[in-house]
């Protein structure tokens, strides 16, 4: 890789630093755009000829960028990734021409590479209500069975993320009507907590081994120790396999299942996407694309035909 000078270094670490302190954003994320914001340096200082300043990455051109995205493309980089590795250039380069004060319209008009984008898979609700009965099941152990349970039934009936739920202390217990949730970046937000979730948990900590305290994890591991995402994980594909459910049957499925079906219920996108913690209606409305995609479904199978 071709060596960045001192001052892009310091460039990207000013900008990584801000992403931090005032967006809130998590380390995974700040690591995701130091690795493509190190990919583009790479290229353009190669581009240039030289190790990469800060001058030259002010005069980038419309020719540059296409070239970049070449390259990208030549590498095997799908447009998905392309797009997010653009994305990330562009977050850059909008701080930087406002930092210091230049026109980076040739980086900022590029246009992202076409591509289909995923709906979110989740179960119906049959399914949903099986998988927790199925890996309530699964353990001979009634605290971990009640463990289980309670952390399925946060996933699909508050729409948590699942290291959100496992991210709750034993200072949140027992839960009340609504629970504050701390999400990506963050962002807090409030989500209504249905008397089933509340008995399902309380009925975990009051069997639960471990001494629950205001700084303990909720939600133990057999030894003791905090509970990881793998080890739901794991229950979560053991149970699909039990009942026949494709791959795709994963914590994170409950999630969207919690979304589609509120939505299906007629709920509003605006408290659906507080509910789920999005920045961006963009993201709740993936949605309504599954839940058109579940009408056409039904009305293949049903309509009449001639």
């Amino acid at each position: 890789m071709t060596l960045i000078s001192p001052a892009a270094s310091a460039l990207l670490e000013e900008w990584l630093n801000m992403k931090r302190a005032v967006q809130g954003v998590s380390e995974n994320t700040v690591l995701a755009y130091q690795t493509d914001l190190l990919c583009y340096f790479s290229f353009m200082g190669e581009r240039f000829g030289a190790n990469l300043g800060a001058a030259p990455l002010k005069k980038i051109t419309v020719r540059d960028m296409r070239a970049w995205l070449a390259h990208e493309r030549t590498r095997g980089i799908a447009p998905r990734s392309l797009a997010r590795e653009l994305s990330a250039v562009k977050s850059f380069y909008q701080w930087f021409s406002e930092r210091d004060s230049f026109d980076a319209t040739a980086v900022l008009t590029t246009r992202a590479p076409k591509f289909q984008k995923k709906l979110p898979r989740p179960v119906d609700e049959d399914a949903a209500r099986a998988l927790i009965e199925t890996i309530e099941h699964q353990s001979t152990e009634t605290w971990v069975a009640n463990r289980d349970v309670a952390i399925l039934t946060l996933l699909y009936g508050c729409g948590l993320r699942i290291s959100e739920a496992l991210a709750l202390t034993g200072s949140d217990v027992p839960l009340s009507s609504s629970l504050r949730i701390l999400g990506k970046g963050g962002k807090e937000r409030i989500v209504p907590v249905l008397p089933v979730i509340q008995n399902a948990v309380e009925q975990y900590a009051k069997s639960c081994p471990y001494e629950l305290t205001p700084k303990s994890p909720l939600f133990f591991a057999i030894r003791g120790g905090p509970l990881r995402p793998r080890a739901v994980q794991a229950k979560m594909a053991q149970a699909r396999m039990q009942l026949g459910l494709p791959a795709s049957a994963t914590p994170h499925a409950l999630r969207h299942s919690f979304a589609t079906h509120l939505l299906s219920a007629g709920g509003d996108l605006r408290a659906i996407q507080e509910l789920l913690g999005h920045a961006s209606l963009s993201t709740t409305q993936t949605y309504t694309a599954v839940d058109t995609a579940r009408l056409m479904e039904v009305y293949e199978r049903s309509h009449p035909r001639a």
